[in-house]
């Protein structure tokens, strides 16, 4: 979690960080050098002081571990950094696949104890991270092939004999699209989705069809996406598509992604690359 005392420059910093490191540092054989970062988030126009502050806040995290090579100071990622770049990577580049609203529901209804507050509150947090909305103060749902994170998010908390877990269809009552409209910020995601599509499908026009991109615009545009676009897929629950507004945006922000990343994902790290040798002069 993001200190609230940060600055606003400051938590973009380390936002983009993140994504450089899930986007060109686990391509670059999980390792990279201080120096060439420093240079390559400089032309996205980070500060390199903020940047080595970064830098030293994710080694505190557990991220990040000092480790030269080839004479050249640098980090390497650590396991518990790549088994959570890992976990991310199939929502982050290929977004939820949109549930089948025949499969059902998944409903999780739980009652802790004030002696265990901590894990109710670490419990709330991980459904809601796992894409779980909340339907009232202790009842939270998800399309039903969720059961399964759901059983371990509660096994892990060893709150069992706190918890109930319920699979099964929606019957009647209230209006099921308002009910679940109610109870993920569903207008917000989408608001997301469209402002991304309004900031990069200029930039697709621009690309399209183009052989002459500078390694540094290619660069700069397709890290800027991926961190633009890192948190929407985790935003959006993966609802199925009968229970969303006709116009919703979702697939739309997914393709105009899909197609930056294609047109530029190649030059963007072969342009990375070259900073992983030191320019000549500069210290490495």
């Amino acid at each position: 979690m993001i200190p609230a005392d940060e600055s606003a420059s400051t938590r973009r910093t380390r936002t983009v960080m993140v994504s450089f490191l899930g986007a060109v540092v686990r391509r670059m054989g999980d390792w990279m050098p201080i120096a060439g970062t420093v240079d390559l988030m400089e032309q996205l126009g980070l500060d390199a002081r903020s940047v080595r502050t970064a830098v030293f806040r994710l080694k505190q995290r557990g991220w990040l571990a000092a480790e030269s090579r080839g004479g050249k100071r640098g980090y390497a990622l650590t396991p518990a950094a790549v088994k959570a770049l890992v976990a991310g990577d199939e929502i982050i580049w290929h977004a939820r696949q949109p549930a089948n609203l025949d499969d059902g529901w998944c409903i999780v209804n739980f009652s802790v104890p004030e002696s265990e507050r901590a894990k109710r509150h670490q419990l709330r947090a991980h459904l809601a991270s796992l894409g779980f909305g909340n339907i009232s103060t202790a009842m939270w749902i998800a399309p039903a092939r969720m059961r399964g994170a759901a059983e371990q998010a509660v096994r892990e908390l060893d709150l069992d004999r706190y918890a109930a877990i319920f699979v099964g269809a929606y019957v009647a009552g209230q209006d099921l699209r308002t009910l679940l409209y109610e109870s993920w910020d569903l207008a917000g995601i989408d608001r997301r989705y469209r402002e991304f599509v309004a900031r990069f499908q200029p930039e697709i026009a621009a690309l399209d069809g183009s052989d002459a991109v500078a390694p540094e615009r290619a660069f700069v545009t397709y890290l800027s996406a991926v961190d633009h676009w890192r948190k929407l897929p985790f935003r959006d629950p993966g609802l199925p598509r009968q229970v969303l507004a006709d116009d919703w945006s979702g697939p739309d922000a997914l393709a105009v992604f899909e197609r930056l990343v294609t047109l530029l994902e190649g030059r963007a790290l072969a342009h990375a690359a070259g900073h992983w040798t030191p320019r000549a002069g500069v210290p490495a």
